[in-house]
């Protein structure tokens, strides 16, 4: 059965969007027809495309059956997709192993005769003017290392790397002739995947090419292997960003010299969970071509992927549209296996409320075959996403700015740079259960702008911080806003070696007596408060100014233990990670912070340290508050941010990080009550006075003990909608609110608004 014998049935179960398809394809036909002279790049007008490519090349090592890719139909697959509501199409062209475009310089599939498959799907995205991208892998070339296995990228003891080039190497000139070959079959652009060095060891390269290179660079040799001690390292790691940065520029500058309007973006490994091993810094490596590109993959990296990841490319390319890929597959691309619609309808309305524009990927059959099934989910899928298109792209309404340290995550994480991350991701995840808008702040591009865009900025476990970090971090605080510190932020030096001191202190109000050995920690904040409130006064005078936030200050000191406490009164509480003991000097401290019975075990880490043993005693100060000009600076002495995203979790933990949220910032545009499982997306258009409250809905089934790996069981899928209730309050006041789903149960009572919302997604439209 064809695509177009089920579009009634098709048309039947989307109901609910029948109304908006006629305006879909009148808008496609306006597209189409304008296509080709618009003043806009595609990537600027376009919500949702695919991207489809055959499965199973990189498993064969050359070897493969006459049936490879022989259904592999560049015409079949522009047809479907456009049938599918995408508005762009990335096609798969080269890969490690062969070409689908006839080339001088790479085999085809012999499955595919005389046939080019990127000629076929040229001649007929022309006929839909629908823009047409061309995929070429660059990082794993198999096929020309086994013809020039010199091009091989080399360890530290001159051994071969078999899967890795050089970026150095002649293999760069082979990269810019394939695609002067692909260009003149009038493609918008490339999509290149990836500029990597490896995502572990052995490390490379220290080939000859690169030795020469660096020695002239740097005035010296190479050092000899990975070496954190060595001060020569970090000009290694420095190498290492520079090669990847150098060949992705010199890919966009080679294409944009043969076609300026040639569009060109990379595969971007710059985020969680990667490393240094890759090659890649956070902002340097997101520029480099029109967009970023990244994957969510909720397969390979958990369902918060989704809105981490959105949130960081946003914040890596500031004012520029960013991509995310996702899969059709269950577990991985080159699976065949189909999502439910809902399951990719939660992840592709997560991505599309943070502002994103989507691909999704469909990785065919062995055979090149295109499964009907998939494609009529794209259609509902995509078609949907069109149709709610005005809902999206507007202005993010942010509350927390999360800090990331490329520093950090270099010279602290190291080879393990999930020590660092598990507190960035923490407070990411504290910030989605508990609906507070958040965004990223890069050390990279670190500016006092940039930390101005949040009412609170978190530095979650920064244990690098920089002099000029710290001024902008002052700066940022005396202007009134408002800083939350965790861990061991700034005990380390630029090397990673632990100081005596704190490069924070003056912000922290505090001095570090010293750093916990252990990660179970404890916290507790009794009924008691801190008293002297003070009186508040509202003098129209410099005095009375600081004399009404001298007396705010104070009250929250007073309020602080009941207003973080996130349990029964007196009872110490799990924080597992990092933690300080601080004796304070400006700073007012609240609750305790209490180390483990592990502190009295003559061998500590011995004794199962996998596990937390029970609270011992008093140690220090759970919480420290200093007042600083117009703002305030709230540092735990432990990391609950750590804590909510490690194995020992407690939901207390993440309810102390969003109170302290709350104490610091407690009047924000919109207060959101939802289930923890409901992320909540706040926009702003502010010509049109709305402010918009996306709300996805994450509804796995669950699982049982898996056959291997116990006990790391994989996430199910999601099949059904959910119900839920959730609230608005809007404390500037609002003057009205419908729901776009008709299903939705909406009650305005004053500034706020109670919901009953069945579906995967909602937009609850709030006029102020």
């Amino acid at each position: 059965m064809s695509l177009q014998d089920t579009t009634p049935a098709l048309l039947r179960k989307a109901s609910r969007w029948l109304p908006w398809m006629g305006l879909i394809a009148v808008l496609a036909t306006v597209s189409r027809s304008a296509a080709g002279t618009h003043p806009q790049p595609w990537f600027e007008r376009h919500l949702v495309g695919m991207e489809v490519g055959p499965t199973g090349a990189q498993f064969g090592g050359g070897k493969h059956a006459p049936d490879y890719a022989r259904n592999f139909n560049g015409r079949d697959i522009v047809r479907r997709c456009v049938e599918a509501n995408a508005e762009y199409l990335v096609l798969w062209v080269r890969d490690g192993e062969f070409t689908f475009h006839n080339s001088k310089l790479l085999p085809k599939p012999a499955g595919l005769g005389d046939r080019d498959v990127l000629r076929e799907a040229a001649d007929e995205a022309r006929r839909h003017q629908l823009p047409l991208l061309v995929y070429c892998q660059l990082q794993y070339p198999a096929h020309e290392l086994r013809q020039h296995p010199d091009w091989k990228a080399r360890d530290a003891a001159g051994k071969p790397i078999d899967h890795l080039v050089c970026f150095h190497s002649p293999y760069t000139n082979v990269v810019k002739q394939l695609l002067a070959e692909m260009l003149p079959y009038g493609i918008a652009g490339f999509h290149l995947d990836m500029v990597d060095q490896g995502f572990g060891p052995p490390h490379g390269c220290w080939c000859d090419r690169c030795q020469a290179l660096f020695q002239a660079e740097h005035g010296r040799p190479m050092p000899t292997g990975v070496n954190w001690e060595d001060e020569n390292w970090d000009r290694m790691l420095r190498f290492r960003y520079a090669t990847s940065d150098r060949f992705e520029k010199m890919l966009t500058d080679y294409v944009r010299s043969l076609d300026p309007q040639a569009t060109v973006d990379f595969n971007y490994h710059g985020n969680p969970p990667f490393s240094w091993e890759i090659g890649q810094t956070p902002v340097v490596h997101a520029g480099n071509g029109d967009f970023v590109t990244g994957e969510a993959g909720l397969w390979a990296f958990g369902a918060l992927t989704a809105s981490f990841n959105a949130a960081w490319y946003r914040a890596a390319t500031p004012g520029k549209p960013f991509q995310v890929a996702i899969q059709r597959g269950v577990r991985m691309y080159h699976d065949q296996t189909t999502r439910p619609l809902n399951d990719m309808r939660w992840e592709m309305f997560t991505l599309l409320a943070h502002g994103a524009f989507v691909t999704m990927i469909d990785k065919t059959a062995y055979d090149g075959w295109l499964d009907p099934v998939a494609y009529t989910r794209f259609g509902e899928l995509l078609g949907e996403a069109r149709a709610k298109r005005a809902q999206f792209g507007q202005t993010p309404v942010r509350e927390v700015g999360i800090y990331f340290s490329a520093r950090t995550r270099d010279w602290i994480g190291r080879d393990k740079p999930a020590t660092y991350y598990q507190s960035v991701q923490g407070a990411h995840k504290a910030c989605v259960y508990e609906h507070l808008g958040f965004g990223f702040v890069f050390d990279e591009a670190l500016s006092l702008e940039a930390l101005q865009q949040f009412p609170v900025v978190c530095l979650p476990n920064a244990t690098i911080v920089s002099e000029r970090e710290v001024d902008l971090f002052r700066r940022y605080v005396e202007g009134g806003g408002k800083l939350l510190i965790t861990g061991q932020s700034g005990q380390f030096d630029r090397m990673g070696r632990p100081l005596g001191t704190s490069t924070l202190e003056g912000l922290i109000g505090a001095g570090v007596k010293r750093r916990l050995e252990g990660a179970d920690n404890w916290m507790r904040f009794s009924t008691s408060s801190i008293p002297g409130s003070g009186t508040m006064l509202f003098a129209d005078s410099p005095e009375g100014e600081a004399a009404r936030r001298r007396a705010l200050h104070a009250q929250n000191v007073a309020f602080a233990p009941a207003a973080l406490r996130p349990g029964p009164a007196d009872w110490p509480f799990l924080v597992r990670g990092p933690a300080t003991i601080y004796e304070p000097t400006t700073a007012a401290s609240v609750g305790d912070l209490l180390d483990s019975h592990r502190a009295a075990l003559a061998n500590p880490e011995g004794y199962n340290a996998d596990w937390p043993l029970s609270a011992r005693q008093v140690v220090g100060p759970a919480v420290l508050i200093n007042a600083l000009g117009k703002g305030t600076v709230l540092t735990f002495a432990g990391s609950p941010d750590f804590a909510t995203a490690s194995e020992h979790h407690i939901v207390e933990a993440r309810k102390l990080f969003a109170h302290a949220v709350r104490l610091l910032h407690p009047n924000p545009r919109v207060r959101i009550s939802a289930p923890a499982n409901v992320e909540a997306v706040v926009t702003d258009d502010p010509a049109a006075r709305t402010l918009r409250v996306h709300l996805i809905a994450y509804n796995a089934t669950p699982q049982t003990t898996p056959a291997k790996d116990r006990p790391y069981v994989l996430p199910g899928l999601i099949e059904e909608t959910p119900m839920f209730r959730a609230s608005l309050e809007f404390p500037g006041g609002l003057k009205s609110a419908k729901a776009l789903n008709p299903s939705t149960q909406l009650k305005k009572r004053g500034q706020r608004v109670d919901l009953v919302v069945e579906d995967i997604h909602e937009i609850i439209q709030c006029r102020y």
